[in-house]
C-alpha cells in the first residue's frame, strides 16, 4: 500500500489494493515461549517440552500446544498444513493454484538468532516447493513485526495472483510496490529480488573431486580383523569420553572439542560398517578416510591440526615403506610419526609444555622409538595428565578460564588424543 501511494495512487486505489491483498494472506505463528514485558513479574510460560501454534505478537495465547517438541521439519510441516490445506473448513479460505505468484514473509518476534532464521527460511522454501508446488517470487525474513524478546516467528504466504484479480493492479505492479525503495529497515530485510532465483539455483555445488586412491606398492597391510578392532576401540573410547571433553573445553575453550572428536569417531565407525574400510587391512585406506573425515566434518583449530597431521602421516608412511621390511613396522611408525609432527611444527608453534594436543602426540612419537607400543601409551598418558598443571600459552585458553588458584582440567585435545591411543591398544 505504501508502495502504491508513493507512486501516486489515489486513496480509493490504495484502499482497494489493501483489501484485495489482505484477503489473500494466510499466516500463523509458532513460539517456544512468550516475551518478557519489562516491569511485569509474571508472564505466560511454556513448558520445556512445548511449542505453541497461533501465538499473537502481543503475548496472546495460541490455539494449540504441541508436546513433545516436534523436529524443525515436522513443525514447519504442521505450520504449512495449517496455512495451505484447502480441505480445512476453518482455515482453507485462500486458494493456491499451480503457477500462482506468491510472497513469503517470515517475521522474527525478537528472540530468534540469525542462524535459526536462515535455517527456518530454507526449510520453508524446501517444503513449499516439494509438498505444495509453491515457489515464492519474493521472500522477506527478519524483524517485520516483533514481540520484544519472544523466541517465536510467524509465517505468512500471500497469493499475489489472486490479489491482482481483485483490484486494478497487475501482478507485476504489485511486485513493483514490494520492491519500492524506502527509508526504513524494510529494504535491508527484503533486499533486491527483481531477479530472484529458485532455492536450488542459489546453492553453489562443490566441484566433483576424484577420490584419492591408495598406491598398492606403497601401502602398509596389516591383519584386517586386528585393524578393525583397533579402530573401533579408539572410536568407542572417544565417544565415551565426549561428555568429559566437552565439559573441560567449556571451561577454557569454546566447548566443541568433545563433539568434534565424537563426530570424527562416529564417521569412522560408519565407514567401517558401511564401506568395510578395514576389510583389506589397508592402513593407507584408513589414513585417506581420516583425511576426508577431518576435511569435511571437523572444524576449528583441532580440525586444522589433525588435517595436516594425517596427510603428513600418510605421506611419511608411503615414502618410508622400506623400513617395514628392513627394520620392522614399529620403526616405520616411529619415523612416520616424527616426520608428520615435524611437518605439523611448520604450521603451529605448539610444543610440549604449551597445554595442547602436542603434549600427547610428541611424547607418544618419541617413546615409540623403543619399538614398544606400550611405551608410547605410557608417554601419552603422562603427557596428557601433565596438562592439568600447565599454564596455557596458546589459543583461547590463555585468556579465558585460567585460574592458577584452582585445579584445572586436562587439555581436552591432549586428553582426547590419549584416549584414542589407549583405544587403539585395546584392540591389539
Amino acid at each position: 500500500m505504501g508502495g502504491a501511494a508513493g507512486m501516486g495512487a489515489s486513496l480509493d486505489e490504495v484502499y482497494e489494493l489493501g483489501v484485495a491483498f489482505s484477503k489473500q494472506i494466510v499466516s500463523i505463528a509458532a513460539t517456544l515461549d512468550h516475551c518478557h514485558v519489562p516491569g511485569r513479574t509474571e508472564h505466560g510460560i511454556l513448558g520445556s517440552d512445548e511449542v505453541e501454534l497461533g501465538t499473537g505478537p502481543h503475548n496472546e495465547p495460541g490455539y494449540n500446544k504441541i508436546s513433545p517438541v516436534p523436529s524443525p521439519e515436522d513443525l514447519i510441516k504442521q505450520i504449512l498444513t495449517n496455512c495451505l490445506d484447502e480441505n480445512d473448513p476453518e482455515r482453507g479460505y485462500v486458494h493456491f493454484h499451480p503457477g500462482d505468484e506468491t510472497i513469503l514473509l517470515v517475521s522474527n518476534f525478537g528472540g530468534m538468532s540469525c542462524l535459526e532464521m536462515g535455517a527456518l527460511v530454507d526449510e520453508l522454501l524446501n517444503q513449499l516447493a516439494r509438498d505444495w508446488d509453491i515457489e515464492p517470487v519474493r521472500v522477506c525474513a527478519g524483524p517485520l513485526e516483533t514481540s520484544l524478546n519472544a523466541p517465536a516467528f510467524s509465517v505468512s504466504i500471500i497469493n499475489v495472483t489472486n490479489a491482482a484479480k481483485k483490484c486494478t493492479y497487475s501482478v507485476e505492479e504489485i511486485k513493483a510496490f514490494f520492491d519500492a525503495r524506502t527509508n526504513t529497515c524494510w529494504e535491508s530485510v527484503a533486499g533486491a529480488q527483481t531477479q530472484r532465483r529458485k532455492r536450488e539455483e542459489q546453492f553453489v555445488l562443490p566441484p566433483v573431486e576424484e577420490r584419492k586412491m591408495v598406491d598398492e606398492s606403497k601401502d602398509l597391510k596389516v591383519d584386517p580383523e586386528r585393524l578393525e578392532k583397533m579402530l573401533r576401540g579408539a572410536c568407542e573410547a572417544l565417544v565415551a569420553a565426549e561428555l568429559d571433553l566437552t565439559r573441560w573445553d567449556t571451561v577454557m575453550g569454546d566447548g566443541d572439542c568433545g563433539e568434534t572428536l565424537k563426530t570424527g569417531a562416529t564417521s569412522l565407525m560408519a565407514a567401517l560398517d558401511n564401506d568395510k574400510l578395514a576389510a583389506e587391512g589397508s592402513v593407507g585406506a584408513v589414513l585417506l578416510e581420516l583425511e576426508d573425515i577431518v576435511e569435511s566434518k571437523i572444524g576449528g583449530t583441532l580440525g586444522g591440526i589433525l588435517g595436516i597431521f594425517f596427510v603428513s602421516l600418510r605421506t611419511a608412511v608411503e615414502q618410508n615403506m622400506d623400513l617395514a621390511s628392513s627394520e620392522g613396522v614399529p620403526e616405520l611408525w616411529a619415523k612416520a610419526l616424527k616426520i608428520a609432527l615435524d611437518n605439523l611444527g611448520r604450521y603451529t608453534p605448539a610444543k610440549v609444555g604449551d597445554r595442547t594436543v602436542m603434549d600427547t602426540l610428541i611424547p607418544f612419537a618419541e617413546a615409540l622409538k623403543s619399538g614398544n607400543f606400550d611405551d608410547g601409551i605410557k608417554a601419552a598418558v603422562k603427557g596428557a595428565k601433565a596438562t592439568k598443571a600447565m599454564t596455557p600459552r596458546l589459543g583461547r585458553a590463555t585468556y579465558v578460564g585460567a585460574d592458577a588458584s584452582k585445579e584445572m582440567p586436562p587439555d581436552p585435545g591432549a586428553w582426547g588424543a590419549m584416549v584414542a591411543i589407549q583405544g587403539l591398544r585395546s584392540g591389539m
